[in-house]
């Protein structure tokens, strides 16, 4: 028998994947090239790290010592419901717990990130972390906690751990375990329990399992676990979820953050990561992509129900997204979101500017809501193509009291925060601009549109009439064609529908200021009889000023095209005063 026959199982898995012989997605293969690759850069004695094969067995081995704790496994008795890992399971574990540094010995990963659709055996694996983290692994007074948003998702991790617990006297005893109600010790300090919301701080994590990170509002118990692991020697944050709706959390940031990583254009050797999804381009309706995103497919994911899923969400649109967040594990914006955010990324091009743009007509549309929310301004420019199709160019600014973004009692602060200390040339400063005291300053922006107006062509002046008259006036004053666009069906509609084409046929373009990316993916919308549509939003706080104020824009813009007069469908009295 092999000494490591986990090991070489996971070895041969990340082979396969590379190779083609198992299907997976783009970002596991390159997970399983990453881990091929740092094999043979091991080898060269300057590496800072090498692969333990003792320390990746051990924890394969222990992990598979676990009961199951639920399900038809459960049913069984104790010597026949041991789990066992998948070749996919293997290679996540083995990765985590081998790679170290050849230094000191300790652990490489003090981040593993885990992103995988439901059904998939999240919480079995974390449950089974956590013990490891706990008792074996040696590390006195080991503090593992159990992180959530709600009591319930919280106790989705302890439960099965406490079970586990309970279900081996040995492992009790070889570790001096008490299971308690709520939480389990050790003799040395060691505990394990489920953390709800904040922890606050004073705690000493050796391990941290958050689980379904894509339900957190901010990164709050993230940060707090993190720096309270100072003191310890080789911690882990052992994050794992599925995809979700928030792509302004802090879930969706770490996300980025490692496809980076996986695609090599950003260096972080202390972070794992495995992202199991289905890839641009791949047709969702299509079966055979089911198994790139559910690698337990045939085991915990029975193949037929999850064609039954898929199924029901191409019958019934109101369905698709759900199924492609929580079974293909894509990110999508609002749970039945206008704009399809795949087209929007895709859209993105960081390298616009400006300046790239001054002798190209301008609709500058503004949406200035309150003056103690965010205000949008967005820059809209278009150009014909060789074949004479309309390309629509984008850039948006946005601004918002300083009074508002460092409140904490606003629901948003903490991405506020983040956005107004994330530099955006385009946008003159940050891609979120905090403006002195507790207002937004019209007469201030008024200013700045004037300013702009004479570096460029700015043709039309589209506004929401809502609060902002007398800015109207004072631009018309200036000699700008300020335009009311009242807020209705049929004047947002067009624009709706427009941005949804261009999006699709590859003829819209922006400069990826992620506040109007926030936006955008907040937009929900529900056709009436005539397929018509209007802006909404889920919540209060998921803002759509910015997209509103980009439909607008486009519709002004698109009318203004060679077949159509721009003035056509307004009445006078919708011309600013």
């Amino acid at each position: 028998m092999a000494k490591y026959p986990n090991v070489s199982a996971a070895a041969k898995y990340a082979r396969d994947v590379v190779s083609g012989r198992i299907v997976a997605g783009k970002p596991v293969i390159q997970a399983c090239q990453r881990h091929l690759d740092d094999l043979n850069k091991s080898k060269n004695k300057d590496y800072p790290y090498r692969f333990n094969k003792d320390r990746a067995e051990a924890v394969c081995r222990f992990i598979q010592l676990l009961p199951h704790t639920k399900g038809k496994w459960a049913k069984k008795p104790l010597k026949d419901r041991r789990i066992q890992l998948e070749p996919w399971q293997l290679f996540i574990h083995a990765c985590i717990y081998g790679w170290e540094r050849k230094k000191d010995k300790r652990r490489r990963f003090r981040v593993a990130y885990v992103e995988v659709p439901r059904k998939n055996g999240k919480s079995i694996i974390a449950a089974g972390n956590g013990l490891w983290m706990f008792a074996p692994d040696n590390e006195y007074g080991a503090e593992v906690y159990c992180g959530a948003t709600t009591e319930k998702q919280a106790w989705e991790v302890f439960k099965p751990a406490k079970k586990m617990a309970e279900a081996l006297p040995n492992l009790r005893r070889s570790f001096l375990i008490d299971v308690m109600a709520k939480k389990m010790e050790r003799p040395d300090g060691s505990l394990f329990e489920p953390v709800i919301g904040d922890p606050g701080d004073g705690s000493s994590p050796h391990c941290a399992i958050v689980d379904e990170y894509h339900e957190h509002d901010g990164p709050e118990l993230f940060d707090t676990m993190s720096t309270g692991m100072g003191a310890r020697d080789q911690p882990l944050i052992f994050v794992i979820t599925t995809a979700g709706y928030n792509i302004a959390g802090p879930c969706k940031d770490l996300h980025d953050d490692v496809r980076k990583i996986l695609e090599g254009t950003t260096d972080d050797d202390e972070i794992f990561g495995i992202i199991y999804t289905i890839d641009d381009g791949d047709d969702w309706t299509d079966p055979k992509v089911l198994a790139k995103a559910n690698p337990n497919l045939g085991v915990s994911v029975d193949r037929d129900w999850l064609i039954s899923q898929q199924q029901r969400a191409i019958r019934n649109p109101r369905y698709a997204n759900t199924f492609k967040t929580k079974h293909l594990n894509k990110w999508v914006s609002a749970s039945s979101a206008f704009f399809n955010m795949e087209d929007w990324k895709r859209a993105e091009d960081t390298s616009l500017s400006l300046s790239d743009f001054k002798t190209s007509g301008c609709w500058l549309s503004l949406d200035l809501a309150s003056k103690i929310d965010i205000c949008s301004q967005v820059l809209l420019f278009t150009r014909k193509d060789d074949k004479g199709l309309l390309h629509f160019y984008a850039f948006s600014r946005h601004f918002l009291p300083e009074d508002t973004v460092f409140d904490p009692d606003t629901k948003n602060h903490k991405v506020y925060q983040k956005w107004v200390n994330t530099p955006w040339a385009n946008s003159g400063g940050s891609a979120l601009i905090a403006t002195e005291g507790a207002e937004v300053d019209f007469n201030e922006i008024g200013e700045e549109i004037e300013r702009f107006a004479d570096e460029y062509e700015v043709r039309e002046v589209p506004h929401d009439p809502w609060g902002s008259t007398q800015l109207a006036q004072e631009l018309t004053a200036a000699g700008l064609t300020v335009v009311k666009i009242p807020q209705t069906t049929a004047h947002l509609s067009p624009g709706m529908l427009e941005i949804e084409a261009a999006l699709k046929s590859g003829r819209f373009h922006h400069d990826g200021n992620p506040v109007l990316t926030w936006m955008m993916s907040n937009v929900v919308s529900k056709p009436d009889a005539n397929d018509n549509h209007f802006p909404r939003k889920d919540k209060p706080d998921q803002k759509i000023d910015g997209a509103v104020a980009l439909i607008m824009a486009v519709y002004r813009a698109h009318l203004a095209t060679d077949t159509f007069n721009p003035f056509d469908d307004l009445d006078d009295e919708d011309l600013t005063l």
